[in-house]
């Protein structure tokens, strides 16, 4: 009998969608049974092949090898992972496997995945896909019993390669552009790019900013509430403390009379659900979590623990056929504080889903939501739990009413002078009940908001009791924050574009990508955090100057990214696409040969580079460990400062630094101990096999299957120490 191999796309998903499958019997790499084989990637197996793979002249970073720009695209299997590459296409020669089944994400960068690992492995045979948008027993078998054919998603797998290969051509080729042309280690990219110069030209603002004090006059009522006196453009500012000491003065002890009374009754709708890029936004805001490390944690809500809907999705409504799941998504939350309402939304029937449910907004996933698996707190992390409470209060609020208030507007005139009041009734909590106490950010001026009006009608006099003068300073931009950069990535028409144009895409990356661009500005030093914000480095500054002005623009990729929508769409073919992005990487190429600018490290050394004469630069490695290399890549000279070792300090037990060269090497610490490499070793040797070398010896042992009397005695020895 034929067999179904299932390709995952991570080993605890292939290991789920194996025990739900009922495939338990392990091997290297895969678990199967009489009907099906569980295989799984980690991540990417096969990936774009570097430039030297097309030409040896490539090794070598020469301004005048580029722009690259191969033809024909080439894959290769990642070093790093290849043994699992060996085993998946090892299994898909199988004589009696008979059908793949693609189970990795379900989304443009997981069709990816699949469908290069069938490429470089030669599968010709029948394939399906299996598309689910959450990871609980039920929706895997559903899904299983609905496979489609892998053909409807060819469009999307175009896509992703398209958008790959566009990052190849612009990302690779600027790069060694920009590191041949100032001697420094830049880099561009499609959309990292654009997005550092939102940073930068925010940054530019606040240092060009010059504050200025301004002044307000209020005035509170012998009613109880306070008014705000305004010119005639609506404006409460002062910028001459004596002129608003003069209004003051004019205002003290006199009576009011209101000149106009507007009522208006107020409705505002719940919140749409979640996509992913609102739900970073949100836990930023209320958590400071980065937008990685709100996705790595849907990421663990979905696959590990089941209770929430796929992450990556770009959609904020459901579509029809989610509706009949939702009593049980619903029933999933009783727990907790969630259920006097989850119990009150069940006994109402139907549920109300206008504001959920727009077929025509929904892409390749819904939006996030519960799922019908139970949350059980006491196995989630508090970051989880955080995650978790914010999507399931959304939930709720989007399936209640609207927020309802009576809002009232009043006008003074005390002796030609104008004054105005703002105050709210609230009629219906509505959708605010899913919240209680902690309400989502209001954008509503806090003193109006704060202010509850009596009973009064359009002619009614009021004296003034207290008048005051307020002094305050203008303020420049506020720096992003990561829930800023996210909003101004999705709708960088706030940027001041072509508004139209930037408005029509979907701005910069994917819900998927953006918080990975993020991580990539910071990982090379472009960006720094301070507290909650984002700060651009004096490289991130420098870089932008140098960078093509057409790279810069959100414009540009803005519409790229609705173009690779097409293609996913089947509405465009890649090839115009990429013919378009080959032109686009020769122009940059060639802007960047033409440029006069200069750069300056801000690392530069005086100790020369022994090889080829240039100044070192000091450098510190992921790890810590710190070096001197020399700013040419082709020169390639590296010099060891120090490196961060495993080894102890006898005093504090933190890792031990070893600094120096030679016989001269150094163990330090931060706590002041120093010794010397020779001295160390020699004290390791005196002192024999420890803890650690006897627990290495006996995993060797279980590994090869030995169970000696040594190694049984060394085990009690060890279970004593």
């Amino acid at each position: 009998m034929a067999k179904t191999l299932v390709l995952a796309e991570k080993p605890s998903v292939g290991r789920e969608l194996a025990r739900v499958l009922g495939a338990s019997r392990g091997g290297e790499g895969y678990l199967e049974n009489g009907e099906y084989v569980v295989t799984w990637a980690l991540g990417h197996l096969v990936t774009l092949a570097d430039p030297e793979d097309y030409d040896p002249k490539y090794k070598t970073w020469n301004m005048e090898d580029l722009p690259m720009l191969p033809e024909k695209r080439k894959l290769t299997v990642i070093r790093e992972t290849s043994r699992q590459f060996r085993v998946v296409q090892s299994l898909l020669k199988r004589p009696d496997i008979g059908e793949l089944v693609i189970a990795t994400d379900a989304g443009r960068e997981g069709e990816l995945v699949a469908r290069w690992i069938l490429e470089k492995a030669a599968w010709r045979g029948r394939t399906r896909r299996l598309w689910i948008s959450s990871q609980t027993d039920k929706a895997i078998k559903e899904g299983f019993r609905s496979l489609r054919s892998a053909s409807e998603y060819d469009a999307l797998y175009r896509s992703a390669e398209a958008r790959s290969q566009a990052d190849w051509f612009v990302g690779l080729n600027v790069t060694r552009a920009l590191t041949c042309r100032y001697g420094a280690s830049l880099s561009a990219g499609r959309v990292q790019t654009p997005t550092l110069s939102l940073l930068v030209e925010r940054e530019r603002e606040i240092r060009d900013f010059v504050p200025k004090t301004f002044y307000t006059v209020s005035a509170k009522t012998e009613a109880g509430f306070r008014a705000t006196r305004r010119d005639a453009g609506g404006q409460s500012r002062f910028f001459d403390r004596e002129a608003a000491e003069a209004v003051a003065r004019l205002l003290q002890g006199k009576s009011a009379r209101i000149i106009r009374l507007k009522k208006q009754v107020k409705q505002v709708p719940p919140p749409a659900a979640y996509d992913l890029t609102e739900l970073q936004r949100d836990a930023n805001k209320k958590y400071a979590y980065s937008a990685k490390e709100t996705l790595n944690l849907m990421q663990s809500l979905y696959e590990r623990h089941k209770v929430l809907t796929y992450p990556r999705t770009d959609s904020r409504y459901i579509s029809d056929d989610v509706v009949s799941t939702l009593p049980e998504r619903l029933q999933a939350m009783r727990f907790g504080e969630y259920t006097p309402l989850v119990s009150q939304l069940l006994r109402t029937r139907p549920l109300q889903t206008r504001y959920l449910v727009n077929n025509a907004k929904v892409t390749d996933h819904h939006a996030i939501l519960p799922t019908e698996e139970p949350a059980d707190f006491r196995y989630l992390s508090g970051p989880e739990q955080n995650i978790y409470d914010l999507v399931a209060r959304r939930f709720l609020a989007v399936l209640l009413p609207p927020y309802s208030y009576e809002e009232m507007e009043l006008t003074l005139d005390c002796g030609g002078e104008t004054l105005t009041a703002k105050g709210r009734r609230v009629l219906e909590e509505g959708w605010h009940r899913a919240y209680g106490s902690i309400l989502p950010e209001d954008e509503e001026d806090e003193e109006e908001k704060s202010q509850n009006l009596p009973e009064l009608k359009q002619g009614d006099a009021l004296r003034f009791r207290e008048v005051k003068v307020t002094e305050g300073k203008t303020s420049p931009p506020a720096r992003y924050t990561e829930a800023a950069l996210l909003t101004a990535m999705e709708h960088p028409s706030a940027q001041g574009e072509d508004k139209r144009t930037l408005e029509e895409t979907g701005g910069l990356g994917t819900p998927a990508t953006r918080a990975d661009i993020i991580e990539k500005l910071l990982s090379a030093a472009y960006v720094e955090r301070t507290g909650k914000t984002l700060v651009p480095t004096s490289k991130g500054i420098q870089l932008m100057s140098l960078v093509p002005q057409e790279l810069r623009s959100p414009l540009m990729t803005a519409r790229w990214e609705t173009r690779l929508g097409a293609i996913a769409a089947g509405k465009e073919a890649p090839e115009p696409f990429l013919r378009e992005m080959r032109a686009y990487a020769a122009r940059l190429v060639t802007e960047v040969k033409a440029a006069q600018g200069s750069y300056r490290h801000d690392n530069a050394t005086k100790e020369r580079c022994p090889d080829c004469g240039q100044f070192l630069l000091a450098v510190t490695g992921k790890k810590g460990n710190k070096m001197l290399v020399c700013p040419d890549r082709n020169c390639g000279y590296r010099k060891s400062l120090s490196v961060v070792t495993n080894a102890r300090c006898p005093n504090c037990h933190k890792k031990l630094e070893l600094r120096g060269e030679g016989d001269k090497r150094m163990f330090t610490c931060v706590c002041g101990y120093r010794e010397k490499l020779s001295d160390f070793e020699k004290r390791r040797e005196d002192r024999g096999a420890g803890k650690r070398d006897v627990q290495k010896y006996m995993a060797s042992q279980e590994r090869s299957g030995g169970n000696t009397a040594l190694a049984e005695a060394l085990k009690k020895w060890a279970e004593q120490e």
